[in-house]
């Protein structure tokens, strides 16, 4: 009965999250913002694209993703870009402050602390990884450090 039940309780902990993380769509994320709010994804605003953007603060070429999007803000505001790492609320809230993130309603940085539920759920190994939503949440596009075509991604937010 013990083996029974210690299995059956390895089944629901590691199945729990994996329930809701369809391949193919928006993972069922969650991250302390550097307000110390609690954003989770199904707060991200419906019918609009979504840009999942895993990073970390203290990469250099995170730094400069996040440069590129904030020179193209007009064609990025159609979309929710959610910003998320695994490092500290306190490393999210010096990164917020050095890119003035907080002056765009809808850009949302976070962190997933060790949950790593995104790091996982797309097998991130480098910075900074970009995913590409339609509003229906269904995946259009992913970009992995070593290469990221800003220009694709412009494109391919265009024509959603």
């Amino acid at each position: 009965m013990f083996v029974f039940n210690s299995i059956f309780a390895c089944v629901i902990f590691f199945s729990g999250s994996a329930v809701y993380a369809q391949s193919g769509k928006v993972p069922p994320f969650r991250m302390m913002q550097s307000n110390n709010k609690l954003f989770v994804a199904a707060n991200l605003p419906m019918g609009k694209p979504i840009i999942i953007f895993y990073f970390s603060p203290e990469c250099d070429d995170c730094q400069k993703e996040t440069e590129k999007i904030l020179s193209h803000i007009e064609d990025f505001k159609k979309a929710s870009v959610a910003m998320i790492t695994y490092l500290s609320v306190e490393s999210v809230s010096q990164f917020v402050a050095r890119n003035k993130l907080d002056k765009y309603s809808n850009i949302f940085v976070g962190t997933e602390g060790n949950y790593l539920l995104v790091k996982n759920y797309y097998n991130i190994e480098q910075f900074p990884f970009i995913a590409l939503y339609n509003k229906n949440g269904d995946l259009i596009k992913k970009y992995s450090s070593t290469e990221i075509n800003f220009n694709d991604l412009l494109v391919r937010l265009k024509k959603l």
